[in-house]
């Protein structure tokens, strides 16, 4: 069944999120976890998704893609998030390209704001094709930044997206900031892929 595209003229308190992040890894291993958790709002915990992609790869965004339509939650879910554009080392996701494929918005979180001139530097010189990891750090946008404030914590985090608007977006990521500044899915996502060994 073809997923229709998510509309946000409300967002409902437990609207599904699903988060993903990477799992450690060493840079001898050609392959690394990532784990995928659905969350209503930033209070439950509903299930759970994992792949793996190459290290310093450039197959996430499909791997994303496959993972989140073979999943049971996909009709379900109405936002994916991310911790940062980039996954397993260097291999960057194409939020725009994600976002189209699975007809679903993307929100890219973003601690601490990244140094773009020192990246790209280190990518022309790590990477024969380095112009296109370049080319999709570029594509993914605007690096937008928010204060958050709840009962547990308060500051500033940053974020890209793609498929939503800003100001939705900014609603969706402080409905879920509920225990830190970082939306409650990707902490749980984190707190998983902490607790699994390196393989």
């Amino acid at each position: 069944m073809e997923k229709k595209k998510a509309g946000f003229r409300q967002i409902k308190p437990e609207i599904r999120i699903i988060a993903f992040d990477d799992c450690a890894f060493t840079r001898s291993q050609k392959e690394v976890f990532v784990i995928g958790v659905i969350y209503r709002g930033g209070n439950y915990l509903d299930g759970m998704v994992s792949t793996k992609i190459k290290v310093d790869g450039l197959d996430s965004t499909e791997k994303l893609i496959a993972c989140l339509k073979n999943s049971p939650h996909y009709n379900q879910v109405r936002v994916i998030m991310l911790n940062g554009i980039t996954l397993g080392g260097f291999n960057i996701v194409d939020i725009q390209k994600l976002s189209k494929e699975t007809k679903i918005p993307v929100i890219a979180i973003i601690r601490k704001k990244p140094d773009l001139k020192s990246i790209k530097k280190a990518l022309r010189k790590s990477f024969a094709d380095s112009e296109i990891r370049i080319s999709l750090i570029s594509k993914a946008g605007a690096i937008n930044s928010l204060h958050i404030k709840n009962l547990s914590a308060q500051g500033v985090l940053h974020y890209q997206k793609s498929g939503i608007e800003k100001s939705t977006a900014e609603k969706i990521i402080k409905l879920t900031a509920t225990r830190s500044i970082v939306p409650e899915p990707l902490r749980a996502a984190h707190l998983i892929c902490s607790g699994l060994k390196k393989q």
